[in-house]
């Protein structure tokens, strides 16, 4: 009797232990709970232990070993919970998807013929999340199951996961408002106490976090990362701090903090190196923000450890539009809506994409069709962002018509939306266009200027892709492009000064005419003062 009470008391010591977060401990407790004798119960907290400490090898043996004795115990819902969780571990762990359905399965048929449990909610929502992003149809209908079996087990916990999953399919269905009050509703019963259930809160804040990035309400999931971080480590969560961290980084790629950036995507691929399935996100979204910096070489290998990702595909094909490769670029762009699926806001970036590569390859009724197309997704949600987006297509879609002022005034909208969101490189990006419909309508001082503030905008946030880009078009285009100050300079240079010379003249730092002079080179495409003279003179700049 003294042996059951003592064996009792350690599994309720690890079980305490695993409600305070104190993942060692209770792996010790559940390990010597099963030294003198315990049951599978032990087996199934041992492998909640290790899944918080990245043990992957241990939480494979427990939970199967688990998975057996329940089984052998005819506890059949019991093994059907261990089946779901085993389920989910090998997707994450190992990346093996069909091993994956395959416990999923097992699961199911564990279930048939058992009265309604939350496992069985549980199972619902599992096949709905990896039905994602293919077939949004069934996974609306296993929530819709699942949310009315929660409301039979007055289970909150599962029912608030239904809804926002549910919520998070609408959104990428275009449904906007409709999901994203889904989302609220389940996220304020998640962060008020209503909700009990650790998993539960968590995914149920990770899927409005997925839901504001897919519709570029960057403050929104800004906050909300920083919240959900906050919670990850208030639990001693490891593991869905990289989460967050993840998908951080991408609001503060887009907002321009990339140092932040660099920092919080590297973390988080280095806090996922045992789980395949999430490190190949982070180091898609880590290439992308070398794709920005100019740092093309680095954003390729990184791209090489991710290549199927969808994320990793669109990057891809950004570089190949980069490099002036408008097949690759468009071809790159159609596969991945292919594995985004036939609708939804996560299209957005492949279509832009898409209409970028067509109007630069001179095909605009195939730009205009991506361009309408990604109109309508901005239109469901509203957001400066996507609408600064569907602005720059339809400016480049005229473009490609032969309409420059039609582009103008589009290429103009997108600047104004795309600043007042606070996107600082794809504002840059939009000036560039816009340069181009302005030169195209013999502009060219105009056209200067903006280049100039696109120039500048690169060069703050150390994007050297943008810079060596506008510095082509100066060279190719000539006038119009240099400063104000810059044709001070270069006047002084044609005079035979030095920067010393000049920085008196000018009253200035000789750090300062030096970058002003480094600028003017890059601009005209030249390597040396006697060569940038000389082919200012050819443009007439002096």
């Amino acid at each position: 009797m003294a042996t059951v009470d003592a064996r009792s008391g350690t599994l309720a010591a690890g079980e305490a232990a695993l409600e305070r977060g104190a993942w060692q401990e209770a792996r010790a407790a559940f390990e010597r709970a099963l030294a003198t004798g315990a049951g599978p119960e032990a087996l199934e907290g041992l492998a909640t232990a290790a899944w918080f400490l990245d043990d992957a090898p241990l939480v494979f043996d427990a939970r199967e070993r688990a998975f057996a004795a329940y089984c052998d115990a005819g506890r059949s819902i019991d093994a059907a919970r261990i089946a779901i969780a085993l389920a989910w571990d090998y997707r994450i762990f190992r990346g093996e998807a069909a091993v994956g359905d395959g416990w999923l399965a097992r699961a199911r048929r564990l279930l048939e013929g058992q009265p309604p449990t939350r496992e069985r909610g549980w199972l619902l929502l599992r096949e709905a999340s990896f039905a994602l992003p293919g077939n949004a149809g069934l996974a609306r209908e296993r929530c819709a199951e699942a949310r009315t079996l929660a409301r039979e087990l007055d289970d909150l916990d599962l029912e608030m996961t239904a809804l926002a999953l549910d919520g998070l399919v609408r959104v990428g269905q275009g449904e906007v408002a409709e999901g994203m009050a889904d989302l609220d509703e389940a996220t304020t019963a998640a962060t008020a106490g209503e909700m009990r259930d650790r998993s539960a809160i968590a995914f149920s804040c990770c899927y409005l976090i997925f839901a504001c990035e897919r519709v570029r309400d960057l403050e929104r999931a800004g906050q909300w990362c920083e919240r959900l971080a906050r919670i990850a480590m208030s639990w001693n969560d490891n593991q869905l701090l990289p989460v967050c961290r993840t998908h951080l980084g991408t609001v503060l790629v887009l907002r321009g903090e990339w140092a932040r950036a660099e920092a919080e995507l590297s973390e988080a691929s280095a806090g996922f190196s045992a789980r395949p399935a999430f490190v190949t996100d982070a180091l898609a979204r880590l290439a992308d923000l070398r794709r920005r910096q100019g740092r093309t070489k680095e954003a390729t290998a990184l791209l090489a450890r991710a290549e199927h990702h969808p994320l990793a595909v669109l990057c891809a094909a950004a570089i190949a539009l980069e490099r002036d490769d408008a097949a690759d670029a468009a071809d790159g762009a159609a596969r991945y809506l292919r594995l985004i699926g036939e609708t939804g806001a996560e299209r957005a970036p492949g279509l832009e994409l898409l209409v970028a590569a067509q109007a630069r390859a001179g095909r605009p009724q195939e730009a205009a069709a991506a361009a309408r197309e990604l109109r309508a997704i901005a239109d469901a949600a509203a957001t400066a962002p996507l609408l600064g987006a569907a602005r720059q297509a339809e400016g480049r879609v005229c473009l490609a018509e032969g309409d420059p002022d039609g582009a103008r005034v589009a290429f103009e909208d997108a600047v104004e939306l795309l600043g007042r969101a606070g996107l600082p490189f794809e504002t840059a990006w939009a000036r560039v266009d816009l340069a181009a419909a302005l030169r195209a309508l013999g502009r060219a001082d105009a056209a200067g200027r903006e280049l100039e503030r696109a120039r500048l905008a690169f060069s703050d946030l150390g994007a050297a892709g943008g810079e060596r880009r506008v510095a082509a078009l100066g060279a190719r285009h000539g006038a119009g492009v240099l400063s104000a100050r810059e044709h001070e300079v270069l006047g002084l240079v044609a005079e035979g000064r030095t920067n010393a010379e000049i920085a008196a003249s000018l009253v200035l730092s000789e750090h300062t005419v030096h970058r002003h002079v480094a600028n003017i080179l890059a601009k005209l495409g030249c390597s040396s003062r006697a060569a940038a003279v000389a082919r200012a003179t050819e443009q007439g700049l002096l």
